[in-house]
């Protein structure tokens, strides 16, 4: 058993794969961890409020120091951790059960999604692009004036 703080993955990690090449789900029961083989089942307890959870390992992680597990939105929501963020659980191995490790099938078509912000059109160079293409204008004038005063 261990016991130590428990983060979850933001919802903008939905979709993504995992280290197992599942993909992550934010309605999943599952969770990342340090040493257990995928496909383990875990059992996480939230001692500030008695709810606890069975959630699959289905990543590596976390790196963070001090945090022993990473769960899944809904795992988190069902501990009741969602607005705390961080929280202290134990965690122990699911004795009793088992579920087959299924390898992910790549045949799954998930869309991808493009993202963009208000700041503009996508069309836009990025900042650092059009600094580096200022100097490079700069220093080619710069290189002219020279080369036409010596010309004279």
């Amino acid at each position: 058993m261990q016991q130590g703080k428990a983060s979850f993955y933001a919802l903008k990690f939905h979709g993504r794969k995992t280290a197992s090449g599942e993909r992550l789900h934010k309605d999943s029961l599952t969770c990342a961890h340090r040493s257990y083989p995928f496909g383990t089942l875990l059992r996480v307890y939230n001692p500030a409020n008695g709810k606890s959870v069975l959630v699959r390992v289905t990543d590596r992680g976390p790196f963070v120091r001090g945090r022993i597990i990473d769960l899944s939105w809904r795992a988190a929501k069902e501990l009741g951790i969602i607005s705390q963020g961080v929280a202290v659980v134990t965690v122990q191995k699911a004795t009793g059960i088992i579920v087959p490790f299924m390898p992910p099938d790549d045949d799954i078509d998930i869309p991808e999604f493009e993202m963009e912000t208000n700041e503009g059109s996508t069309e836009m160079k990025p900042l650092w692009q059009l600094m580096a293409e200022e100097a490079e204008a700069k220093r080619k004038a710069s290189a002219d004036h020279h080369s036409a005063a010596k010309k004279k």
